[in-house]
């Protein structure tokens, strides 16, 4: 009989999963009409994600990160919350050759510390919150030329074109995550929180 699992000459490494403790830093909620967040003391979770948040939804619409389907397709909406960290965001204003980049100048819904390298989280990471809410990491959230144009006006950068080009270079891999909410609640400014990586490996075929 065909033996379809071979002992293979290069066994698949896996990594253990393991747990990390971090803390929340600041909590930003975005206006129905535009991307731009601003500081709040909590932010109220449903299983749509934030309430009244630019990116609340059970479903969204496709867009160039889908090309796949076509633009304005409905489909499940994975990026109820974005996700940075200072010391991320940090590194990409030194590139951009600016003295800081605030979070809510790129949407940022969450500022977490203690995590190092973020933006590396991988897919199916759970975040628990001390008050009970539970998120789960989708995927890394790509820099992006709108992002970058919010930066460069907000910077009073001279040239706004030119940094909105600069930013999807300077920021990647650094513009950390996005999530979307498996146990709604609350979240408060300074909550701890429980982040559990799950076991990884690269598959190989």
């Amino acid at each position: 009989m065909l033996d379809l699992f071979p002992e293979a000459e290069k066994p698949i490494e896996i990594v253990p999963a393991r747990k990390l403790a971090a803390k929340v830093a600041a909590l930003y909620l975005a206006p129905s009409d535009h991307f731009e967040t601003r500081p709040v003391d909590a932010l109220r979770l449903g299983f749509d994600g934030i309430s009244g948040d630019f990116h609340a939804g059970a479903t969204r619409r496709s867009g160039g990160r889908e090309p796949w389907y076509p633009r304005g397709t409905e489909i499940r909406n994975e990026r109820q919350l974005s996700i940075a960290a200072a010391d991320e965001l940090a590194v990409v204003a030194e590139r951009m050759g600016l003295v800081a980049i605030k979070p809510e100048w790129i949407g940022a819904n969450l500022l977490i510390e203690g995590v190092p390298h973020l933006s590396m989280l991988p897919a199916g990471t759970l975040l628990f919150f001390k008050d009970g809410v539970t998120i789960k990491v989708d995927a890394q959230n790509g820099p992006c030329r709108i992002a970058g144009r919010s930066i460069a006006e907000h910077a009073g950068m001279a040239d706004v074109e030119a940094g909105a080009l600069l930013f999807p270079k300077a920021a990647k891999r650094l513009r950390g995550i996005v999530a979307w909410v498996e146990k709604a609640g609350m979240i408060k400014a300074g909550e701890e929180i429980s982040v559990r990586v799950p076991e990884q490996w690269i598959y190989q075929s």
